[in-house]
């Protein structure tokens, strides 16, 4: 990958779109067991048990919105949404059975794409053609158990397999992650696709509708109103939250049913044990997942992508020729899946003070000081603000803005600015001294 520059001129906007909703970002406070703050969240496999129900959750305009989706466990109570991320290794049996919970005495299913020869409850799964189901569904109060060999490593999806138009978009969905028998730290069975394990990140991408939403929910239990004819997506979600919701932490306790934060959280990458730098030879990796109707053509700024893979097959050629190639946005279409490592280079060597910053600093009269900047251009350096402004910066960590490049769609309900819009946080090298 080619190393990006991180220049002078994101101190003077780090940026307007933080501005608007600085009161949404109080530092989180774990509502649910212990686990990393930020990055992937794994629920660990091979077997699992996920219950079916209806809950809300709460949009970046305060708004709340009914749902469908599932929780971890056989009973009700437990609902988030995006279902819980299940981790499995390549060649496991992954068993799944699934409580079908769902309001409206609704039959339900599991599907697994990309997975093959999926037993139900013990003999190949066959369409339920009775109740518009590409697979064996199982009635309101029941359960049934999925399974399957986990026969290759890569990102996927699971979702109902039951009147899809209608379940999958009022959210039972959830990502599936299969560890190759390389590594945990790798994304597939090749050297190129080594990752930090602490830097490894999901972009699960969603859009709802809340009036087709709140025709179930006020429907008395048949849905007349629910027509995908008139369906028109109102808010975008990353991982099941609007910005500024998107850079709090895992399982923040204001979001009990939201628990996965966006936050991309790294390390300077240097590969050069000599360098007289921390030694971080590998990138990071972020899995996009698409669960919506749209297309999300994501665009992290300040550093590109190292396409590796798609809907769990590594991008190779001919005799495994290795395909990936570098881009600085990733269009990820309904349904697919896309792996991506990245890593943010100091190009500028802006971890040492005694390099210059080759620009003329404009008088604070003249600029605009954002609330994630440290004082400093200086990475790991925190200097005292200015009279009247605050900071969020905790350690002189660098802050670069990831987003949904489909402008439109960074919005909640007329709301600018909100929707799928995360950031990349940079810290210093290790050691220091970063909460």
């Amino acid at each position: 990958m080619q190393p990006s520059k991180f220049k002078w001129v994101w101190l003077a906007s780090v940026l307007v779109l933080v501005s608007l909703a600085a009161s949404s970002l109080a530092p989180a406070q774990s509502a649910k067991a212990a686990g990393p703050t930020t990055g992937i969240v794994c629920t660990e496999g091979p077997s699992f048990n996920l219950t079916a129900q209806s809950g809300y959750i709460q949009m970046s305009d305060m708004n709340t919105v009914y749902m469908w989706s599932y929780g971890s466990g056989t009973t009700s109570g437990n609902f988030q949404y995006p279902g819980p991320v299940l981790c499995v290794n390549e060649g496991d049996t992954v068993e799944i059975t699934l409580k079908n919970e769902l309001p409206y005495s609704l039959p339900t299913s599991l599907i697994f794409p990309s997975q093959e020869n999926v037993m139900a409850d013990g003999v190949l799964a066959q369409p339920d053609l009775a109740n518009d189901s590409l697979t064996n569904s199982v009635a309101n109060g029941g359960s049934i158990t999925y399974s399957f060999v986990a026969s290759r490593p890569g990102t996927f999806i699971y979702e109902s397999g039951t009147d899809t138009k209608t379940q999958v978009t009022m959210g039972l969905a959830g990502a599936l992650i299969v560890r190759p028998s390389m590594g945990a730290n790798f994304v597939y069975n090749r050297a190129s696709d080594q990752f930090t394990p602490e830097e490894e990140f999901m972009a699960f991408l969603s859009e709802v509708d809340p009036y087709q939403h709140a025709a179930w929910e006020k429907s008395v239990g048949k849905g007349k109103n629910y027509n995908l004819n008139n369906y028109h997506a109102y808010y975008w979600l990353l991982n099941g939250r609007g910005f500024p919701d998107t850079m709090a932490d895992n399982n923040a306790s204001w979001m009990p049913n939201q628990p996965y934060g966006a936050l991309a959280r790294i390390h300077p990458f240097n590969d050069d044990p000599g360098a007289g730098q921390a030694y971080h030879p590998n990138p990071a990796v972020e899995r996009f997942i698409n669960v919506g109707t749209e297309e999300y053509p994501f665009h992290p700024h300040g550093q590109n992508g190292q396409v590796i893979g798609r809907d769990g097959y590594p991008l190779e050629g001919p005799g495994g020729q290795d395909m990936a190639y570098e881009n600085f946005l990733v269009n990820i279409g309904p349904g697919q899946t896309w792996d991506v490592l990245f890593a943010w280079h100091d190009a500028e060597a802006y971890d040492s003070t005694t390099n210059p910053v080759n620009v003329t600093v404009p008088d604070l009269a003249n600029m605009t000081v954002g609330m994630f900047y440290s004082g400093s251009p200086y990475l790991g350096v925190q200097k005292t603000m200015p009279p009247g402004v605050s900071t969020l910066n905790q350690c002189g960590e660098y802050y670069i803005i990831s987003h949904n490049h489909a402008l439109f769609q960074l919005d909640a309900f007329g709301q600018t600015l909100a929707g799928p819009i995360t950031y990349l946080r940079i810290d210093p090298p290790l050691p220091n001294n970063c909460p």
